[in-house]
């Protein structure tokens, strides 16, 4: 019964974080921004939700305020590189160090705010539903929480804004070629994503009970980690909507194995030592993968050159093919212009 508490307890943390570690996938995939804004913007979620909480504001407002808050901080994040020119992870370090400074204004220069267990909005739904546990109210409002935003995202980044976005990341050059403004759109995009990351400061802050400046130390790490087990996992040639999922897949999985080293008596001080394990294994896999299909091909084809060669010929047809429909769609234009010009 412990142990699946335990598991309960993980999965709902994976699921809360997870909301953060798509705010660190907008960036570091979509945008192609190595933004460290993310340790700030976390800890600044958690600490607006703290204050306003402790002022018997509604968590569910707080938890808007705070969104908003974290936008404002990737704005700067994107007014400091775009328009001061200043590169994009400098950029993202200074934004967090005056976080720092920031958030302890916010808290009344105080380096915590505790949270009451009955003032949150886990406790206000608890209420509303007296026969479930908490646990199991934070796991719902997590998973109805998290369909919202992955929903919202993937309609978003469908959307001619939202595919601006993605476009910039993928070839910021073309971008502007097209007629494009690059730096609305990065400014956009880091809006978005420490939007997130403090909405899920928010959630975190009220799970734990309290928020403080040091809550959003390694959040950058906990969620590239995140991204990079669900990419592992499901692969990022899948359709954007399974990508968004994969985040929040990769976020439970990393939480579950560390809860489960906790369960067997290692210490939290080696909590970033495997962190970067689970990192390197996850990165390396897919290079492991292709070593080993490489190996696999050539062993095949020592073995069968017969059908090696089938394959080369095939290949050549298939080119040829591919020739021969480039140049009807060349004939079929050229056609078109001439019967433009004589009409």
């Amino acid at each position: 019964m412990e142990f699946l508490n335990m598991i309960l307890s993980g999965t709902n943390q994976g699921i809360l974080w997870g909301i953060m570690a798509l705010g660190v996938y907008i960036t570091f995939r979509l945008l192609d921004f190595a933004d460290l804004t993310v340790e700030g913007s976390f800890a600044t979620g958690g600490a607006v939700a703290a204050m306003l909480i402790s002022k018997n504001c509604d968590p569910f407002v707080a938890c808007l305020v705070a969104l908003v808050a974290g936008a404002c901080a990737g704005a700067v994040t994107g007014l400091l590189n775009t328009k001061l020119k200043i590169p994009p992870i400098l950029a993202g370090i200074l934004t967090m160090t005056a976080l720092y400074t920031i958030n302890l204004l916010i808290m009344g220069n105080k380096s915590s705010i505790a949270i009451l267990p009955t003032k949150s909005m886990f406790a206000i739904v608890e209420g509303w539903f007296k026969v479930i546990p908490r646990t199991y109210i934070i796991l719902i409002i997590g998973l109805v929480f998290s369909a919202i935003v992955v929903g919202v995202s993937y309609w978003f980044f469908g959307t001619e804004i939202g595919s601006s976005i993605r476009a910039t990341g993928a070839n910021e050059k073309m971008c502007r070629a097209q007629g494009i403004n690059t730096d609305s759109t990065k400014i956009l995009g880091l809006m978005i994503s420490n939007a997130l990351v403090a909405f899920s400061g928010a959630f975190i802050a009220q799970q734990q009970g309290t928020g403080n400046l040091t809550m959003g130390v390694g959040a950058i790490v906990i969620g590239l980690a995140s991204v990079v087990i669900g990419e592992t996992i499901i692969s990022s040639k899948r359709n954007f909507l399974a990508r968004l999922i994969s985040i929040f897949l990769g976020s439970v999985i990393y939480r579950l194995i560390i809860t489960i080293v906790y369960y067997l008596g290692l210490g939290t001080e080696y909590t970033k030592l495997l962190t970067a394990v689970i990192i390197v294994i996850a990165l390396s896999l897919p290079t492991l993968k292709g070593k080993f299909a490489t190996n696999k091909r050539t062993k095949t084809a020592s073995a069968n050159p017969t059908d090696v060669t089938l394959n080369d010929e095939l290949t050549d047809a298939q080119i040829e093919k591919e020739q021969a429909q480039t140049q009807v769609v060349q004939s079929v234009a050229c056609e078109t212009k001439e019967e433009e010009k004589n009409a």
